[in-house]
């Protein structure tokens, strides 16, 4: 646990976004999911609820940056799983301070959260199936406008650079479906690559995997 204890001073809020040029380059976000958290590892949804890393998802985290390159800078979402594996990785790498945004927080699954998937079958039959959510869930177009403002707010800051951008699955994957129509699932420290264009055109790239969940315990 010592490790996060060090890790506390490399978290700071979202600074102000810069001013815009009328022209900036591509700017490449690997977007990636966080470590393990504690609810990860008993198979409860955890959307906006704020359960901790375990301590494999901080080993997780730990090696992802020996298999990362250098970044111009580090993001994250707000909520603890995400921004303390983002610390790990940003103090292994040498790059910081990690800059947290709440846009790039996991969607809102109101009253799933907390619970495990045969939980919500059993209370919602049908809808995971489907695609859909329940009443007081965030819908996946505000997920999305969200989302992608995020990205071209660190595009900005960042601009024709690589940035490190952790944040969680379901986000990722609303992204991706509204970008592309793909339909991927994201491991812990799985993630894909996003391209923020000059224009404000946001394109989905490669996925990525940079540990093997099988190393640490299979996860949601």
């Amino acid at each position: 646990m010592a490790v996060l204890r060090l890790l506390t001073a490399t978290l700071h809020p979202v600074p102000p976004i810069a001013e815009r040029h009328a022209e900036h380059p591509t700017t490449r976000l690997l977007t990636i999911r966080h470590g393990e958290s504690e609810w990860n590892a008993v198979g409860r949804w955890q959307g906006q609820a704020d359960p901790p890393l375990t301590d494999a998802g901080m080993m997780q985290a730990v090696a992802a940056a020996e298999v990362l390159g250098t970044f111009d800078a580090v993001w994250a979402s707000s909520l603890q799983r995400a921004a303390n594996t983002a610390a790990i990785i940003a103090e292994s790498l040498g790059v910081g301070p990690v800059q947290l945004h709440p846009g790039l927080m996991e969607n809102a699954f109101g009253p799933w959260e907390g619970l495990t998937v045969a939980e919500i079958e059993a209370g919602w039959p049908g809808l995971l199936a489907d695609n859909r959510r329940p009443e007081g869930a965030e819908q996946p177009a505000e997920v999305t406008a969200r989302g992608l403002a995020a990205l071209r707010a660190i595009a900005a800051e960042n601009a024709g650079g690589e940035v490190l951008v952790i944040t969680h699955a379901g986000l990722i994957r609303t992204l991706r479906r509204a970008l592309d129509g793909s339909d991927l699932r994201f491991n812990n420290l799985g993630g894909c690559w996003f391209h923020v264009h000059a224009d404000g055109r946001v394109v989905a790239g490669d996925p990525v995997d940079l540990v093997h969940p099988q190393n640490f315990g299979d996860t949601l």
